[in-house]
């Protein structure tokens, strides 16, 4: 389909609107002059989350893609950086009736497969595995808590990112592979640095992640100057991996960023507003 065609399908879907309106603008963070797209407010409403994911999972769907693969997050201040590598790394679970928390854990991973029924808020760390193991482990570990409980809320500690890759890659049926900041995988990694809107950083990724040959789509919640997903898709090529396309809730056209994907095609839901 033509990026004509698919511009005037995703204006003619009723599901857009009601995403663009659960996107709060908030000016002038992480730095003055920068006009931060805030999805948290979209994972508030459980409707417009899952509608977020749906149309992702209508396009990708039958597409023969093997690889979900997202970035972890943009680039911070070095102290931030620094602050947040001090913090511990431990899983903790919080519950009282119909409320739940969810911490990051650096040694494993609880991730729900609730996310497409419910919306519920996640951190993935360094989880590569197929898609029936993703499922079952997440219900396994569920159920090892002896909970039987029904989750209105859900919170995650660290990336927006990785909130849409999971429940994409489960609905067709591909392997989830996270791109990370350093020193967050645990096995041996491969390295790619890159450039962004207010700073630099690096991503890593797993060696063995991805197979040669295996077709891959790169997820994240905004594309800026493109320089995250510059770097998921070196990384990825060097894998071996052949990347079919980019997809990302928000552009920020301004920036230009799809003009660096070097003719990689770009899927977004919606332009900054």
């Amino acid at each position: 389909m033509g990026e004509m065609a698919v511009r005037e399908e995703k204006e003619q879907d009723p599901r857009i609107p009601r995403i663009v309106s659960c996107i709060r603008v908030v000016p002038d963070f992480p730095k003055k002059g920068i006009m931060f797209q805030d999805i948290t407010t979209l994972l508030l409403d459980p409707k417009a989350f899952k509608d977020t994911v749906d149309l992702f999972v209508e396009r990708y769907t039958g597409r023969d893609i093997c690889v979900v693969a997202v970035d972890q997050q943009r680039a911070a201040s070095s102290e931030q950086r620094a602050a947040d590598d001090a913090l511990p790394r431990s899983w903790f679970l919080f519950c009282m009736p119909n409320l739940c928390w969810f911490v990051e854990v650096e040694s494993g991973l609880l991730l729900l497969t609730l996310t497409l029924l419910l919306g519920p808020h996640f951190d993935v760390n360094g989880y590569d595995c197929e898609p029936t193991a993703f499922a079952e482990s997440s219900m396994l570990e569920i159920a090892a808590l002896g909970f039987n409980m029904i989750f209105l809320n859900m919170t995650g500690v660290e990336a927006r990112g990785l909130i849409f890759g999971p429940p994409i890659a489960l609905a067709i049926g591909a392997k989830f592979i996270p791109l990370r900041k350093p020193r967050k995988l645990p096995g041996e990694v491969i390295s790619e640095n890159y450039i962004l809107e207010y700073g630099t950083d690096c991503l890593e990724m797993h060696v063995g992640a991805v197979q040669p040959g295996e077709r891959a789509l790169v997820v994240d919640d905004l594309i800026a100057t493109g320089g995250t997903l510059c770097a998921a898709i070196s990384l990825l090529e060097r894998a071996g991996a052949e990347v079919v396309e980019c997809a990302c809730v928000i552009e920020l056209p301004e920036l230009k960023g799809r003009e660096r994907l070097n003719g990689k095609p770009l899927y977004i839901l919606m332009e900054s507003r």
